[in-house]
């Protein structure tokens, strides 16, 4: 008898309105959880395509920056080579791009820059730039045909000496020598102008280079601004 009782309430709980309503509001609460999770993801999805829009149009706007800029570089570097291909001469590297620099030329205050034999390049000794050369490249004109036989470095190294010997006492030798190539510059002279009142010094300069010596000689004036003239 208890037993039978027991089951009677047990199936009038389960099956009892209270019972049903409890039962459905469940499901209703998984619906909305499902309904809101659905929601969140289309929230997402549109912003990540919102995201991957805006993206898109800043690499295209940096791409065409990059590209004008690219085409600006090249139009300049073109009016430079064409520039450069009126005088000739061989190829040289300034600032890690290869130029070519003219075997003659003028720069500041009309200063002559000639470089028939050896290498051409911009500046001189281990001055690099031609306006911080300006002071010593007329003696450019004071030239060599062994200067054929040396590389750039050894060049310099004979330009420096050349710098030297324009404040070296008279009769000093400044001696140089880089890879298989040696020389000297010296001041055999020294006066005044006559005409100008200007600083004039004659100089000697050698270079060898395999056992072969060539000996070369010029005079040059001091300028008023601190540069050199070739006058002789």
């Amino acid at each position: 008898m208890t037993k039978r009782l027991f089951t009677f309430l047990f199936l009038l709980t389960a099956f009892s309105p209270v019972s049903t309503i409890v039962h459905a509001g469940w499901q209703d609460n998984g619906r909305d959880e499902v309904r809101e999770d659905r929601r969140d993801d289309r929230q997402d999805n549109r912003e990540d395509r919102r995201d991957d829009r805006q993206d898109n149009r800043e690499d295209r706007h940096d791409d065409r920056q990059d590209n004008r800029e690219d085409r600006r570089d090249d139009r300049q570097d073109n009016r430079e080579d064409r520039r450069d291909d009126r005088w000739g001469g061989p190829k040289v590297i300034k600032n890690n791009r290869v130029v070519v620099a003219p075997r003659k030329r003028v720069i500041r205050n009309n200063i002559v820059v000639v470089r028939t034999f050896g290498n051409s390049y911009y500046g001189y000794g281990r001055y690099h730039d031609d306006n911080d050369a300006f002071k010593w490249m007329a003696f450019t004109a004071i030239t060599l045909k062994i200067l054929d036989n040396i590389n750039e470095a050894a060049q310099r190294a004979h330009e420096e000496a050349q710098i030297k010997a324009t404040t070296a006492p008279v009769g000093e030798k400044i001696i140089w020598e880089e890879d298989d190539a040696s020389g000297y510059v010296v001041t055999t002279k020294e006066g005044k102008s006559a005409s100008s009142g200007l600083v004039c010094r004659e100089f000697q300069q050698s270079i060898t280079v395999g056992g072969k010596t060539e000996d070369a000689w010029g005079q040059a004036c001091l300028q008023e601004d601190g540069s050199w003239k070739i006058v002789n």
